[in-house]
Formats: structure tokens, C-alpha cells, sequence
């Protein structure tokens, strides 16, 4: 192993109140990189005109109110919007500091460190936890889409690595966070990076909206009023009840639930849904075999857990990947329109893979596929994606089949084989196809993009 030696000035010691060699291996061709392309270098400090964390007390959360943001819900260019905390409006205008507003900047110091993401403006009233930070730029001095985009780089990352060395539970302090250094490339370069990251916004919050369109149509063929069946919490139940439904847990006999189930099938049609996929188990390859961000090669492929299923598509930047030729050994061979549903974990998510895709999924994690059965129906892998992601066909029949083994939620795979799957009209199936479809697309777009301006930031600041 060669010796690596880096000089370093005593005002750069002093300034960053560092003395980690690690650091400065960065830090010093950094600055020189930054004085041989004419682009200007700031600390991260020297852009934030607000920093500030959420409340440090704990959160007493409710099933409907204002949206709660925790630091697991953000990921690199994104912020999942069914994590599913809310706290109630009282709690929201106590804690002003950290509310959310338009063009904040959402920043994780604890657990994926420096994920980075930009509140939109349709975003809506939002709060935050301890575990991240809000930031608030000067806009004259830097594009803060740009910002965000800079801040995901793996030059970023780098940094952050650097920061850490040998600790066990790192976090990144206010102090640590300001000392990052941000470059500043012409307003050229950053109005092209944020018009591509804002686009590629839109197009996520539009698929959105289509696919909740496609639910409306779901609603409205299933022709139930579920509002009119009861929510009642307290409810007896007899033994054949608890016999013919296999599971003696009050969620097996929740009132909710079942009738639910009951009214759908007094409607329509339905099948059990191992009657119309084929199951495509995930594998667990092993923590050896793990490759963090900064490591992967061009060939490594996203290793999916159920923490990576977020707005009913896979993170493809997760916290692991995976070597390219363990992957093949394990044969799993996931295609665009597979769908995946957790079955452990925050159980009922669901996703549908798109053509960029290309992970290895894990083993709390269900994939799904259209066999011949379901094509003689009619059925298509967009209309059971929306089956399977709307609460009373997906998360009631999940909730009612889950049981906790010690403190862990788990869904066993036969029993999401036995969920109920409506078949409505032909209509309006290839109507929600259509619509899911679109979607979709929508999002591979956005994949494309958010991954062609990774790829420019990572060649155009590549000091290695």
C-alpha cells in the first residue's frame, strides 16, 4: 500500500478544527481542483441564512393531521409521502422554528447521513424531527435546486465519509455541517442542473396525481361506500370466526376490515391473488457482500430493502448495493412491471419497477407477476398495482394477516397469496392501465434525469 502524504497549511487546521488525515486528503486537491477550473469554493455556512432541527421531546402522533417528516423518510432527491406521521395542528404551530416551508432545504444528520432534498411548493404544511435539519440558502448567492443536487454528489459524500472515521454512531453537527465545502460553478451550469431537477419534481408529483386518479376510477367501479362501514375499535368475535380466519389476533376479526372484505365481495368478483401471480422470493446475500455508495463500481446493482419502497417506487440510490456478479448468482431476474409489496417492516407498501430498474430485492419484500390466469381476465400489472396499493384492497387485507413475532410485524407470504383481488369491469380496468401506465413512464423519466445529473456532477467535480 503506497504512503499518501498531503501538506497542510496551519490556517486550513485551524479553520476547520480538524487534524484527521483523512480530511485533508480531500480537502487540499479539492481547493486546488477548485483554483484550476475557476469555480468558486464556500463553506457551507457561508450560504445558510436558518438552520434548525425539529423538537427533541417526543411526538405524539395521529392517524390524520399535519404531515410529520422523520429522517428516514428522506432520501437523496426525495421525501416519501406515505410514511404515514402526522401530528396534530395544535402541535404544528408550537413548533414554528421547524415547520416546513416552500424551498427549504430537508438535510439528515442521523442514520443515511446528508440525504438531501427540497420542499417543493405544492408541498403542503409539514414539520420535521431531531434528525434532520431545515436549511434556508441565500438564493443570491447560489440556486438552492442546484444546492441539492451538489449536496447528493458523491463529492459530498466524500466529505461526510471523511468526517467519520472510526466513529459508531456518527452525526453530523451544526458545526460539521457548515464546514462542508460547496462549490459554486457559473449560473450556467446551475440553472441547467436545477431546470433538470425541478422537471424531474414535476414529473414525480404528476404521476401522483395520476395514480390517484386511477384510484378514483378503482373507487368508483368497486361501487362500495366505505365510509358507511363501521370503525368500531371494541367488538366481540366467536371461535368459528377465529377458526375459519386461521389467526387469533384481533386484527384478524377487526370489524374494519372484514367488512370491508365482505361489502367488496358482495359487489364484485374477486380472486385470491395467488391465483393470478407468479411469487418471486428476495434473497439475503449476506452484510459481507454489502457495497456502500462511494464504493460500487458502474456494474454493482441497488440492493432493495423495505425501507427502500418509497412513493410506490424503489430508491435506487439505497443505503447498499450489491456486486454484480453475486447478483446473477442469486438469479432473481426482476423485470420492468414486477410489482413488490413489504411483508415485514412498514408491511403493504407497494412498488412497481420500471425499465432502469435492475435491483436485487431482499428478503422482506414480495415479487409479484402476472401469469396466465390473470391475462385471461383482462388484468394488468398497473390495475393490481392499484388494487394492492389502496388501502382497503392492499393495507386492510395486509393489517388483518400480519402478526408480531417478539417486537417485529411480520406478513408470511402464504397469506399474501390469500389476499381478495376484485375483478371489475373491462373498462375500466384498461382505463386504470392506462392511467398507471402513464405514471409510470413519468417516473422513469424522472429516474433518468436525476440520474444524468449525478453523473455530471460526479464526472465535472471528480478530484480523484
Amino acid at each position: 500500500m503506497a504512503l499518501k502524504i498531503t501538506s497542510v497549511l496551519k490556517h486550513n487546521v485551524a479553520e476547520n478544527d480538524r487534524m484527521e488525515p483523512r480530511f485533508f486528503h480531500l480537502l487540499v486537491p479539492l481547493e486546488n481542483y477548485c483554483k484550476v477550473s475557476n469555480f468558486d469554493i464556500r463553506r457551507f455556512g457561508d450560504l445558510i441564512l436558518e438552520i434548525t432541527d425539529g423538537e427533541h421531546a417526543g411526538q405524539t402522533f395521529v392517524e390524520e393531521g399535519i404531515r410529520f417528516v422523520k429522517n428516514s423518510a428522506v432520501k437523496d432527491f426525495q421525501v416519501d409521502l406515505f410514511d404515514g406521521f402526522f401530528i396534530t395542528s395544535e402541535k404544528h404551530k408550537q413548533q414554528k422554528r421547524s415547520a416546513l416551508k416552500a424551498l427549504d432545504i430537508l438535510f439528515t444528520t442521523i442514520g443515511k447521513l446528508g440525504s438531501t432534498t427540497i420542499i417543493h411548493e405544492n408541498f403542503g404544511e409539514a414539520n420535521i424531527n431531531q434528525n434532520l435539519v431545515r436549511i434556508v440558502i441565500d438564493k443570491e448567492i447560489i440556486n438552492p435546486f442546484y444546492l441539492v443536487a451538489y449536496l447528493n454528489s458523491k463529492i459530498v459524500k466524500q466529505q461526510i465519509n471523511a468526517l467519520f472515521t472510526g466513529n459508531l454512531q456518527p452525526i453530523l453537527t451544526y458545526p460539521k455541517i457548515k464546514n462542508l465545502k460547496i462549490i459554486i460553478p457559473n449560473k450556467k451550469i446551475q440553472y441547467d442542473i436545477a431546470s433538470k431537477y425541478e422537471s424531474a419534481i414535476k414529473m414525480r408529483r404528476d404521476s401522483l396525481e395520476l395514480i390517484e386518479n386511477a384510484r378514483k376510477v378503482y373507487y368508483d367501479a368497486l361501487g362500495v361506500d366505505f365510509s358507511s362501514i363501521s370503525r368500531k375499535t371494541c367488538f366481540s368475535t366467536t371461535v368459528s370466526s377465529l377458526i375459519e380466519n386461521d389467526l387469533w389476533t384481533p386484527d384478524s376479526c377487526q370489524p374494519l376490515y372484514v367488512n370491508s372484505d365482505t361489502a367488496i365481495k358482495i359487489k364484485n368478483t374477486t380472486d385470491s391473488l395467488g391465483n393470478l401471480v407468479s411469487i418471486i422470493t428476495g434473497d439475503e446475500p449476506g452484510s459481507k457482500n454489502y457495497v456502500k455508495y462511494l464504493d460500487k463500481t458502474d456494474t454493482d446493482v441497488p440492493f432493495i430493502r423495505t425501507s427502500d419502497l418509497l412513493n410506490f417506487e424503489i430508491d435506487s440510490y439505497p443505503d447498499h448495493f450489491i456486486v454484480n456478479s453475486i447478483g446473477e448468482q442469486l438469479s432473481q431476474k426482476f423485470v420492468a412491471g414486477d410489482l413488490l409489496f413489504s411483508k415485514d417492516g412498514r408491511i403493504g407498501d407497494c412498488a412497481m419497477l420500471t425499465e432502469s430498474d435492475s435491483p436485487i430485492i431482499g428478503t422482506g419484500i414480495i415479487g409479484m407477476r402476472l401469469n396466465e390466469k390473470a391475462r385471461e381476465l383482462n388484468l394488468s400489472a398497473e390495475y393490481l398495482f392499484i388494487v394492492l396499493s389502496t388501502m382497503e384492497t392492499g393495507k386492510y387485507s395486509a393489517k388483518r394477516r400480519t402478526v408480531v413475532a417478539s417486537t417485529i410485524p411480520h406478513l408470511r407470504q402464504e397469506r399474501v397469496e390469500d389476499f381478495s383481488i376484485p375483478i371489475i369491469g373491462k373498462k375500466e380496468i384498461s382505463k386504470i392501465k392506462n392511467m398507471v401506465k402513464k405514471a409510470f413512464d413519468m417516473k422513469e423519466k424522472s429516474k433518468k434525469i436525476i440520474s444524468e445529473i449525478r453523473f455530471f456532477l460526479d464526472s465535472t467535480f471528480n478530484i480523484e
